[in-house]
């Protein structure tokens, strides 16, 4: 088989780019989602570097989405904070959208984090919510592990029974009792988009098993359990999915209420950043 993507010596060529900009020794990682790139202002700032800049990273079109890696420190902690995400819908595929999180592990990344905005079609939770990711269902089109496998990079069939660090699911946990927080647990289903969902489609995927529905998350995902990196992931839900009272999509609405559960993600992220074993 051709290899149609060099992945270990772009990952080599993206981790010194890095370095020779001032990144050094970041113990943890952030993929922030949809109206959630705000938690850079908590951050330490040592380095802003624009994906353009960096070897092999695409480049984010979605008008939320600023496309900067920053590096600093957070919760004492030196952290990689990823302000814009790439989809499927934007016309990258699988390898390019994935590609950041080989970087972040080259680089010395032990732990990750990621979130996103989803919508919510469990009538028990509300909108404005959070929801710990336990489980997923993919639906896209595409495996970012599909063509030639790279065995110094990660396994060729890498196990999915657990795909979501228990460790970092129950420090989570924790840190959310702690804050109040009534964080909800379930399944995230992924689908390709950008546009939303039908009724019927929403009762479909409701049937499947899953709680929300998102664009996002699980290529990353994959990946990190490809590279045996430790993942947890965070949904905000910003719409309810009812399908018997469905009303149009609002993207506005959507991005106010991610906006207004930042906050709370925020410091829920903070505190279970600060719980980590330190380096």
């Amino acid at each position: 088989m051709i290899n149609q993507f060099p992945l270990r010596q772009n990952i080599n060529e993206a981790v010194e780019s890095l370095k020779d900009k001032g990144v050094a020794e970041p113990h943890l990682a952030i993929v922030l989602g949809t109206g959630l790139g705000k938690l850079v202002d908590q951050i330490e700032i040592i380095q802003s570097i624009e994906y353009s800049t960096i070897p092999h990273f695409a480049i984010s079109t979605v008008e939320t989405h600023n496309g900067r890696l920053i590096y600093g420190v957070l919760a004492g902690k030196k952290v990689i904070a990823l302000q814009g995400r790439f989809h499927y819908y934007e016309g990258y595929n699988m390898k390019q959208i994935t590609f950041p999180i080989y970087v972040l592990k080259a680089l010395g990344v032990k732990y990750l984090f990621i979130s996103n905005a989803a919508g919510n079609m469990n009538l028990d939770w509300k909108k404005g919510e959070l929801m710990l990711l336990d489980d997923h269902i993919n639906l896209l089109p595409e495996n970012p592990l599909r063509g030639e496998n790279d065995e110094s990079v990660g396994l060729r069939y890498p196990d999915m029974s657990s795909p979501y660090s228990r460790e970092l699911n129950d420090l989570i946990k924790k840190s959310a009792i702690e804050l109040n927080e009534n964080l909800r647990e379930g399944i995230y289903i992924s689908v390709q988009g950008p546009n939303l969902e039908t009724r019927a489609e929403y009762r479909m995927l409701r049937n499947m098993g899953a709680d929300v529905v998102g664009m996002s998350t699980v290529p990353e995902v994959i990946a990190a359990n490809h590279i045996a990196l430790p993942v947890a992931a965070i949904s905000v839900l910003t719409d309810d999915c009812d399908p018997d009272n469905l009303k149009p999509a609002n993207i506005t609405e959507i991005l106010k209420i991610a906006g207004i559960a930042e906050t709370r993600l925020s410091e829920l992220l903070k505190l279970s950043i600060q719980k980590l074993p330190s380096p």
